[in-house]
């Protein structure tokens, strides 16, 4: 006998309303309305892939054609002609249709011109749409009379996981259920009684990074289950195991990149980086894994800051979209370590707890206004400059990180790790909170204002080429003055709208890439306007505005 070829999830695919995971509530109206024989025309399943939307409309079919049952039943018996040939999806009265590829006005008019046949073999027709939002425009158009009014034997049961690209009309004509990412115990459970049934011994936490890894996916979780055991048959299974299978970073790597963080070591965080690169590591998963570490860690009550947490993974993610097409992706952990140390310094105690099996920080703590062992601005330069290629430049500051100190300024701010007048830096309006902007960067080395003056037509430049919007709003700019770190770019009079838009945290930080790159320093820049006078220009413009109309100004605020 040939032994046949099954994925393990179409193996173990729910074959009764009981056996789906996660949906409760939307089983249980489904089930009600089985039971009572209120079924509607037409339903909408929305939610992530692989949680059960297709399974439960194929439960549907089940339940309303079942041979072994008078009439539409909750409990279909699954071993009927009926039920197991919907089972297999082989069924005549069961027709699933792909709108990705069958997506056009030609397939929805061949759906109408067969929908008026009657059932095969049982009580109604089923028609399952599966991803319905990749249909056109005019196909949806071509299905709306036909979804609203169908004929009596038909049911449709339209699925989807991007409910916002289907449109209204479609979506008033269908009775609609969501369905929600399965949760940690539902799909551990599932996989640990599969193991059972297989003889698969793998732990615990394996089935847990299984879970995460699957993002809630009862069919995602399935796959990963089976791309660990097929690396390791007949074997039992630990945490270590899974992790080089799925290639996610073990734990010890990422506590000593934390304790790295914690030591303020910048030069070690950069060779660092160069390692696990050199290693293998593919650094955008090394960050999002460290990112989840962050808040395992403080799940397991250690003492790190709630506010060092958010304030890391924000920057994080920041970094990954900002610069997801760079192509030397070691920059991605260049810029996180210069989010996470710029214009910061120790002055406080941190504690974290961690596990004996791996490099452990000292419960002790960091201790109060602890000293790194500086070397010169220099050298960290040099060493930046060499393993970025010419890419980038970042010279990173001196100044040393308190973690629980990151966010003191305001709690609200979570964003790359800055402190509120940095941050939202685009929404400071007059010259004082500059004033008091330039007077919080001591630490930073002190540079010529000549230098940006003979690179600004090449900065210039190359911000053209980075983009139209940088270029149209950078226009007629120059550098007017640079004290403490921080350069003053003038913008004309009236042009308040562009100085916002430069100083907000995306664009500002492309800006200052491209002086830091051209000009090898590291500054923060900041924005004035013609006579110092941002109000001024917006009062002559209001004025021209009212006499243009012959009228006259009743309040300004």
């Amino acid at each position: 006998m040939i032994k046949l070829n099954i994925t393990l999830y179409r193996k173990y695919r729910p074959q009764k309303f009981e056996e789906i995971a996660g949906q409760e509530y939307v089983t249980r109206a489904i089930k009600n309305s089985l039971r009572e024989n209120k079924l509607s025309h037409a339903y909408l399943f929305t939610g992530p892939r692989g949680v059960g939307k297709t399974t439960l409309a194929r439960l549907i079919a089940k339940g309303v054609n079942c041979l072994n049952s008078e009439d539409v039943t909750d409990n279909p018996c699954g071993v009927c002609d009926n039920c197991r040939e919907i089972s297999q999806g082989i069924s005549m009265d069961m027709i699933e249709i792909d709108a990705a590829s069958n997506r056009g006005i030609d397939e929805i008019r061949e759906l109408k011109e067969k929908i008026n046949y009657q059932p095969i073999k049982g009580s109604k027709k089923i028609y399952i749409i599966d991803e319905v939002h990749m249909l056109t425009k005019e196909a949806f158009n071509a299905l709306l009379k036909t979804l609203e009014e169908p004929p009596a034997h038909v049911i449709f049961i339209l699925a989807t996981t991007e409910i916002d690209k289907i449109p209204d009309t479609v979506v008033s004509r269908c009775q609609r259920y969501d369905f929600l990412p399965i949760d940690k115990k539902d799909i551990t459970n599932l996989l640990k009684g599969v193991a059972e049934k297989e003889n698969i011994d793998i732990d615990e936490e394996s089935l847990e990074l299984i879970y995460r890894k699957s993002e809630g996916s009862a069919r995602d979780s399935f796959s990963i289950f089976e791309q660990v055991i097929s690396n390791f048959e007949g074997e039992k299974i630990d945490i270590s195991k899974t992790q080089k299978a799925l290639g996610v970073v073990p734990d010890i790597v990422l506590n000593e990149f934390l304790e790295l963080i914690l030591s303020s070591d910048k030069i070690q965080l950069l060779e660092f980086i160069d390692k696990i690169w050199e290693d293998g590591i593919v650094i955008e998963t090394f960050l999002k894994d460290f990112a989840y570490y962050l808040k395992e860690q403080f799940k397991t009550n250690s003492k790190l800051s709630v506010n060092f947490i958010l304030s890391t993974i924000s920057s994080i993610f920041f970094i990954l979209n900002e610069f997801k097409y760079e192509e030397d992706k070691r920059l991605l952990g260049y810029v996180l370590v210069h989010e996470l140390y710029k214009n910061r310094k120790i002055n406080g105690n941190i504690e974290i707890s961690t596990s004996e099996s791996h490099s452990a920080v000292n419960n002790a703590g960091i201790k109060k206004n602890s000293k790194e062992n500086v070397r010169e601005d220099e050298v960290i330069k040099n060493r930046v400059s060499d393993n970025i290629e010419n890419n980038t430049s970042f010279q990173l500051s001196d100044s040393e990180v308190n973690p629980s100190e990151l966010f003191k300024a305001d709690d609200t701010n979570i964003l790359a790790g800055r402190n509120v007048s940095e941050t939202f830096a685009g929404e400071v309006e007059d010259r004082g909170s500059n004033e008091s902007l330039l007077q919080n960067t001591e630490s930073y080395p002190e540079y010529s204002i000549d230098l940006f003056e003979e690179k600004w037509e090449q900065i210039r430049k190359e911000i053209k080429n980075s983009g139209a919007i940088l270029n149209a709003l950078m226009a007629d700019t120059y550098p007017e003055k640079v004290k403490n770190g921080v350069l003053e770019i003038k913008f004309p009079d009236g042009h308040k709208f562009h100085s916002r838009q430069i100083m907000e945290l995306d664009k500002r930080s492309k800006i200052e890439m491209i002086i830091n790159k051209i000009c090898n320093t590291d500054i923060r820049i900041t924005t004035i306007f013609d006579n110092n006078d941002n109000e001024n220009s917006d009062d002559k413009f209001i004025e021209k505005v009212i006499n243009f109309f012959e009228g006259e100004i009743i309040e300004k605020k």
